[in-house]
Formats: C-alpha cells, sequence, structure tokens
C-alpha cells in the first residue's frame, strides 16, 4: 500500500498531462504495476496503463518499466500520461470546422479565432470539442472524451491557427510523448510592436503565473521562479512601428509567445491581456491613432496565428508537416500596415 499518492495536473502551455507519485509501503508484497495502479489511480483501465508503460511514461526509481514490473518495498514510482477528460458532459454540435488532414489515427484541425478549445470555465457549448464530435458522427451526450477523439495540445481561444487532435488511445499516447520530449515542429507568425533589433534571435525566460493576476503569466529570470521555456524567433518583415515574425517553440508554456514577447518590450499587436491593445510605438497624431484603431476593429484579437505543424505519424512512423494560410483579418491588417509604410516613407520599414 502506497504511504503517498500525489496526483498532480499539469497544463503545459497547450499540452494536458497528468502526474501521479507513489512510494511504496515496506511490507507491498510483489505485485504487477499495471495491477498496482490501476487499483489504486481512480478511474483509470489497466489497459490505458499497460499503455502509458509501453510508452515509457511509468518510471520506477528512476527507470522506465515495462507492465509486467513486479512492485517491490520501498520502489519510488512516478507517471506522467497524456490527460483524459473526466467528469464533463460533451454535446455534439453541428459547427462547421476547418479539417486540414484526417485518417484513422489523428485529425488536424485549423481552428479559427475566437473559438475555444474545450469545454469548460463557462464555455459548455459552442466549442472545438462540441463540434469534433459531431464531425466525428456523435449525436447523444458523452462524458469525458471516451469515444471521440482527443486532444493532446491547444491554442488560445484568440489564436488561430492548427490542432492536431488523436482518434485512438495509442495515438493519443504516441502524440504526447513527442510535445512532452518537446519534438514537435510548431511555427508561429506573430505581428509585435516595435522595430525588432535583430532579423533572428532566442527568447530564455522561465514562465510562471502573475502573483497579481491568475489569468496572466509572465517572465522570470533562468533558476528562478516559473518554468523553463524558451523561443526562437525570425524576421519576415519590418513596417517601423510593427514587425511581421515568426516564432518556434522548444517548449511549450501556457501563453509562451505572449509573454516572451512582452518580456523583451515587443508584445502582440492588439493582445489586450499582455498590454498589446493600445498603441506602443509610433505618431503621436490622430491620423495614426485612427489607423491602429482601424486595424484593431479589423482584427479584435491578438496577431498570433498557429501556421505549421509537424510530428511523426503515430500509426505509419512517417514525418508529416502540414500548415494553414493567414486568416483574412491578420492579412488584411498586414496589407494595411504595407500600405501605411509605403505612405509615409521608407525610413520607417528600416
Amino acid at each position: 500500500m502506497t504511504t503517498d499518492c500525489d496526483p498532480e495536473w499539469e497544463e503545459d502551455g497547450a499540452e494536458l498531462y497528468e502526474h501521479y507519485r507513489f512510494e511504496i509501503d515496506k511490507g507491498q508484497s510483489l505485485i504487477r504495476i499495471d495491477k498496482y495502479l490501476s487499483a489504486h489511480i481512480e478511474g483509470i483501465s489497466r489497459s490505458r496503463i499497460q499503455s502509458a508503460a509501453e510508452m515509457a511514461y511509468i518510471l520506477v526509481n528512476g527507470k522506465a518499466v515495462k507492465s509486467n514490473y513486479l512492485v517491490k518495498p520501498l520502489d519510488l514510482i512516478s507517471i506522467v500520461m497524456p490527460f483524459r477528460r473526466r467528469g464533463v458532459e460533451i454535446t455534439p454540435e453541428n459547427i462547421t470546422i476547418d479539417v486540414v488532414f484526417e485518417d484513422s489515427d489523428v485529425l488536424v484541425i485549423n481552428k479559427p479565432a475566437g473559438l475555444v478549445v474545450h469545454p469548460g470555465h463557462g464555455n459548455y457549448s459552442g466549442t472545438l470539442i462540441n463540434a469534433v464530435a459531431w464531425h466525428l458522427g456523435i449525436r447523444d451526450k458523452v462524458e469525458g472524451d471516451e469515444r471521440m477523439g482527443v486532444l493532446v495540445h491547444r491554442i488560445d481561444k484568440n489564436t488561430s491557427g492548427l490542432l492536431v487532435m488523436a482518434k485512438s488511445e495509442e495515438a493519443q499516447f504516441r502524440l504526447s510523448k513527442q510535445f512532452f520530449e518537446h519534438s514537435v515542429l510548431r511555427e508561429y507568425v506573430a505581428l509585435v510592436w516595435g522595430n525588432i533589433p535583430h532579423d533572428s534571435g532566442t527568447i530564455d525566460y522561465n514562465i510562471g503565473r502573475n502573483p497579481n493576476d491568475r489569468l496572466c503569466f509572465q517572465a522570470f529570470p533562468k533558476g528562478t521562479e516559473g518554468r523553463h521555456a524558451v523561443t526562437h524567433y525570425h524576421v519576415l518583415e519590418r513596417f517601423g512601428y510593427v514587425t511581421l515574425i515568426t516564432c518556434r517553440l522548444d517548449t511549450g508554456r501556457t501563453h509562451q509567445i505572449r509573454v516572451h514577447l512582452n518580456a523583451i518590450d515587443h508584445p502582440l499587436f492588439n493582445d489586450d491581456r499582455y498590454g498589446g491593445d493600445r498603441i506602443r510605438k509610433g505618431s503621436i497624431y490622430a491620423k495614426f491613432a485612427s489607423f491602429i484603431d482601424n486595424c484593431f476593429k479589423i482584427m479584435p484579437r491578438q496577431a498570433l496565428h498557429a501556421r505549421s505543424l509537424g510530428f511523426i505519424h503515430p500509426n505509419t512512423k512517417e514525418e508529416v508537416q502540414f500548415s494553414a494560410p493567414l486568416p483574412s483579418d491578420f492579412q488584411e491588417v498586414i496589407d494595411r500596415w504595407r500600405r501605411y509604410t509605403k505612405s509615409v516613407g521608407p525610413e520607417y520599414a528600416s
């Protein structure tokens, strides 16, 4: 019997995992680890435990073990598994979704800005998951995600772009492991305030919750508070007062790009949570303020789009990569900045 069972829920940016730790008593008799864990973790099947062991998610004394490992006295067991949502009722809804790719294992979706990914926190209908349930042919209410595709990562409500879902438990484990090991290619396009001084660079700050605002996160120096996070950026086009860039993630912390860019004083254009929804650079004249206000109206959300997504297919083992063009609101704002820069002179684009 365990002396300590500490389940934790981790939202690693867009990825969700379950963590458990067990310290085994001195008097514990020998027992298979899959049998032990299925008896001690509420609501989990033995087959799911076996899948976790197969993917090396279960460690005993720091080493991965198979499902037939015999638990011994004083063993230290740690588990990290892809999260399976329980206790939330999902109603399928006939909502159109942009399916980029689908087979028997995965579903890749181009999510529009403004669409919440998963029911919860006051959004129990009209979400991407409600739409996916309908797309997969489910018509009755279901609890959790046992009968449908499973998210292995998320993007913010007001961020557009690519998401991948697993359509089976095996696919979920294999995809989640790639996200956990940070081997997935994720490239975003962002419009940020200011003229970034270098054509490329790396932002390496820890990220943790803002102690004064639980809805926000903030950057901390390495080795202090928060969790390790790395973002690489590259400049695509300069408009003087704003810069169009790409961002690639080594990690996937909550609001990572938004927090990192704000930390270097280049917040996302129209990011209302991190100070990008006001003029941060540029002219004091009313004409410029009117131009910015019109841009905000065209794109009433942060200028961030998940453009590229690449991973190893969980079944074929082949490397696959998908891309999604900029949505019309984002593209129109870029076109307006191009015209504005041309009208005021090339010195503003240098």
